[in-house]
């Protein structure tokens, strides 16, 4: 093992860390402040001088954005003659929240997260807390070791032990119903919105908008229309911690 990982892994301040690290994950991180970052909610986070926060959530942005690459291009391969809407709404079961904070649990996140436990409610932490962690931490594996290896690690690490994709192609995930249901419960108006596209955008992609109460809480976008409703009835469950 080289000298460096030695370092990090027995003599320095980090140590415990790099530790339960090595045994979530299964390799040393380069950047380690990446990864502790990946574990920092925004109620621990602190202002730094340029005015931006020290928390997750940048990470997170990212995270998203490779773990959806990664995974369309799975599903891709994996059903070479299904169409987009297909893809689309397995590439939905895979990463909706719900799911992502299972694979967090399993993995052990929680005993890392840091956050105020006076200012976090249980059912933030339990609805989207380890969710936001899990997308950070892949968006910290990407900035420390690249593009390839984060692929190479979702699919040896998460995807072959913890996602079973045929269970998931026969599992009916109706974000549509469930924040429907959430909203007659909570006596509140819920209607889906046909939004206008931009400027350029093809005149068959359809933008849809969930609005509770007249507020926007989600929006989904594909050339079916009843597809981008399922889209942003999943975005309006997750930002309603549903």
């Amino acid at each position: 093992m080289p000298i460096l990982k030695l370092y990090k892994l027995y003599l320095s301040p980090q140590k415990e860390f790099v530790k339960k690290l090595k045994n979530i994950l299964g390799f040393i991180p380069g950047n380690v402040t990446l990864y502790q970052m990946a574990f920092r909610h925004r109620s621990v986070a602190k202002v730094l001088k340029n005015g931006t926060r020290s928390s997750n959530e940048r990470l997170e942005f990212l995270g998203d954005a490779v773990l959806g690459s990664v995974i369309a291009e799975l599903l891709f391969k994996h059903y070479p003659y299904k169409e987009e809407g297909f893809l689309t709404e397995m590439r939905s079961k895979i990463v909706n929240r719900a799911n992502l904070n299972q694979l967090a649990k399993k993995m052990g996140f929680d005993k890392l997260i840091q956050y105020d436990q006076r200012s976090v409610s249980i059912q933030t932490k339990h609805n989207s807390m380890l969710g936001d962690a899990f997308e950070a931490i892949i968006g910290a594996i990407y900035m420390d070791k690249g593009y390839n290896f984060t692929k190479e690690f979702l699919l040896r690490r998460i995807v072959k032990p913890h996602i079973d994709i045929h269970t998931l192609e026969l599992t009916e995930t109706n974000f549509k119903s469930k924040l429907i249901e959430w909203c007659q419960r909570h006596g509140k108006d819920v209607l889906f919105e046909l939004a206008e596209n931009g400027e350029g955008e093809s005149t068959k992609l359809f933008t849809i908008s969930a609005m509770v109460e007249g507020e926007k809480v989600g929006t989904g976008r594909d050339y079916n229309k009843k597809n981008a409703e399922k889209l942003a009835a999943e975005k309006a469950c997750e930002t309603l911690a549903i």
